[in-house]
């Protein structure tokens, strides 16, 4: 589980891609840009993770960030079918831009689990996917945000949790 309130928890940010999500709070971001609060503690201080477009990040530029690597050769996994991961995102603007979520393999293999694309409400809302079970080959998930045309449109994420099988 992570909540973003310390540090990454051991999600990384992908070295090929054109800029990185930010851990931030409400409290320092400028007025019309993101959630006005966190997800977890529902305050303004709580924190999360965030892209917007910005003179620096143009639109269709990609942040991309992995979590830890799961082992399928951990027995829970292989027995479990369903292993989920559960997360809040809010992706609010007018011109805001998509989320990809990715199972990607040690092979590099991604297979999209869920896109999303412009304004999804000013709201933080839940999501669970369930990962597939692709024989004994470890695995990530991979949040890919891409940047949209608003200056005070972007993403945020909190609350990434992995189901306990694995």
């Amino acid at each position: 589980h992570c909540n973003f309130e310390f540090d990454l928890c051991g999600w990384k940010q992908d070295a090929n891609d054109d800029f990185n999500w930010r851990l931030r709070t409400s409290s320092t971001a400028k007025l019309g840009t993101g959630p006005a609060t966190d997800h977890t503690l529902q305050e303004p201080s709580g924190h999360y993770i965030f892209i917007k477009s910005t003179f620096f990040q143009l639109p269709g530029q990609k942040a991309r960030i992995s979590s830890p690597v799961l082992s399928r050769k951990n027995k829970n996994c292989k027995v479990c079918e369903g292993v989920v991961i559960i997360f809040y995102y809010h992706m609010y603007g007018a011109h805001v831009g998509s989320l990809i979520i990715y199972q990607r393999t040690t092979w590099k293999h991604e297979k999209i689990l869920l896109k999303l694309t412009g304004n999804q409400g000013n709201f933080w809302q839940r999501k669970a996917l369930t990962l597939s079970g692709d024989g004994d080959e470890d695995f990530q998930v991979v949040f890919e945000g891409i940047a949209g045309e608003g200056p005070k449109d972007g993403i945020a994420l909190d609350d990434l949790t992995f189901s306990r099988e694995c």
